[in-house]
C-alpha cells in the first residue's frame, strides 16, 4: 500500500507542478459566401487574426459556400450544437432578431453615408435584440445596395408587371416590396436561382453586383435597373453558449478583432459592388436608369407603403418611426453625423 501511496503521490506532484494546458476552442463557422468572395477573405483573415492573438487557444472550422445549407439551415444547426457560429445576411438576421430587418426594408437608404449614421445611432439597441435571441455580435458586414436584375429592360414600376421575379423564399422585406409594387415573386431558396434562370422560371431577381458575379446569376439575365430597392445589411454572429465557454480575454479578443475587420470588410465590400458595375458592364449587362424623377418618386411612395406593411411583422411603428424620423435629420442637417460612429 505504502508504494502505491508513493506512486500517486508522485503523479500528482507532476500534474500539479507542470504548465497548464489549455483545451483548444474551435468555433465551426458557417456561411453562404463561396472562398475567394470579399467575405470569405476577412473571415479567413479574421480567424488567422483570432488564432494569432489567443496562441492558438480559439481557432474556426469554416464552412463556405453554402455546405452547410441555407442560412435557416445554419441557424437550425447552430441550435442543435452542430455549429457555433456564421454570418447572415437580413434573412438569417431576421429569424433571430426580426426588427433589424428594417435596415434593409424597402427603399429606405440612398447612399452610405446615411446607413453609417443610423447603424451607428442603432447599435447598442439591435446588439441587445440578438442578445435577448441567444447570439453575440462580433461585427456588422454590409452586403450592400440591392438591385433588380432582369431579362427584360425596366424604367418605371409598370414594366415590372411581366417579370417572373425571384424572392428569397422566407424574405419578408423583399415580398413586402414586390407586393407594393404590384408583381407577384416566385419564392426559391438561393440554391435554385440559378437552375430556375436556366428553365425560365424566373427571368427576374434581385442582388448586389459583387453577389451576381461571385454566384454567376448575370449569365442568365440582360438588363440591371440603376435604382436600389434595398440596403442588404449582415453580420457575423456567434452562439451565446459557445460565446460564454470562452474566458474574458478571449471573447474581448473576439469582438475586439470582429470591428476591425468586419469594418474593413463592409469598406471592401463597398468597393467591389462599385467596381463590378463596371464588371457587368463588360459582361454585356446593360444598365437602365429611373424614365424620370416621377418614376423615382413612384418606387420611394412604393418603399414607404411596404414598410409600413411590414409594421407588427418584423417591427414595431415606434422604431421604423424613430428610425426614418433619424434619417430625415441626417438629411436635413445636410449629411453630417449627429451621433458618434460606434461600429
Amino acid at each position: 500500500m505504502n508504494f502505491f501511496k508513493q506512486v500517486f503521490a508522485v503523479a500528482l506532484a507532476v500534474l500539479v507542478s507542470a504548465p497548464a494546458v489549455f483545451a483548444e476552442t474551435n468555433i465551426k463557422f458557417a456561411c453562404l459566401a463561396p472562398r475567394g468572395t470579399a467575405w470569405m477573405n476577412a473571415m479567413e483573415q479574421y480567424a488567422d487574426a483570432v488564432k494569432k492573438e489567443t496562441k492558438g487557444e480559439v481557432t474556426f472550422k469554416i464552412y463556405a459556400g453554402g455546405v452547410q445549407g441555407d442560412e435557416k439551415d445554419v441557424i437550425r444547426k447552430i441550435r442543435l450544437g452542430q455549429l457555433h457560429a456564421g454570418a447572415f445576411t437580413g434573412v438569417g438576421l431576421g429569424e433571430i432578431a426580426p426588427a433589424v430587418r428594417v435596415m434593409d426594408s424597402p427603399f429606405l437608404f440612398k447612399n452610405y453615408g446615411e446607413i453609417d449614421y443610423v447603424l451607428a445611432k442603432f447599435d447598442d439597441r439591435f446588439r441587445k435584440m440578438f442578445q435577448d435571441g441567444g447570439y453575440v455580435v462580433l461585427g456588422w458586414a454590409e452586403v450592400g445596395f440591392a438591385y433588380l436584375y432582369t431579362d427584360v429592360p425596366v424604367t418605371k414600376d409598370t414594366d415590372l408587371k411581366n417579370v417572373k421575379m425571384w424572392t428569397w423564399e422566407g424574405d419578408p422585406t423583399a415580398e413586402a416590396a414586390f407586393k407594393a409594387i404590384g408583381i407577384s415573386p416566385i419564392p426559391l431558396s438561393v440554391a435554385d436561382v440559378m437552375s430556375s434562370l436556366q428553365t425560365g422560371l424566373i427571368n427576374g431577381v434581385y442582388s448586389t453586383p459583387l453577389a451576381m458575379i461571385a454566384l454567376q446569376w448575370f449569365t442568365k439575365t440582360k438588363y440591371m435597373f440603376d435604382l436600389s430597392i434595398a440596403n442588404a445589411e449582415g453580420a457575423v454572429l456567434i452562439y451565446q453558449k459557445q460565446f460564454d465557454k470562452l474566458n474574458a480575454d478571449q471573447q474581448k479578443t473576439l469582438t475586439e478583432l470582429g470591428k476591425k475587420y468586419f469594418r474593413q470588410l463592409t469598406e471592401n465590400a463597398r468597393k467591389d459592388n462599385e467596381s463590378s458595375v463596371a464588371t457587368l458592364k463588360s459582361k454585356g449587362i446593360k444598365v437602365t436608369s429611373p424614365a424620370s424623377p416621377a418614376a423615382v418618386a413612384q418606387f420611394e411612395k412604393m418603399g414607404a407603403n411596404a414598410r409600413q406593411s411590414l409594421v407588427g411583422r418584423l417591427y414595431s411603428s415606434e422604431l421604423l418611426k424613430e428610425v426614418e424620423t433619424a434619417l430625415a435629420d441626417y438629411r436635413k442637417n445636410g449629411g453630417k453625423k449627429t451621433a458618434p460612429d460606434k461600429k
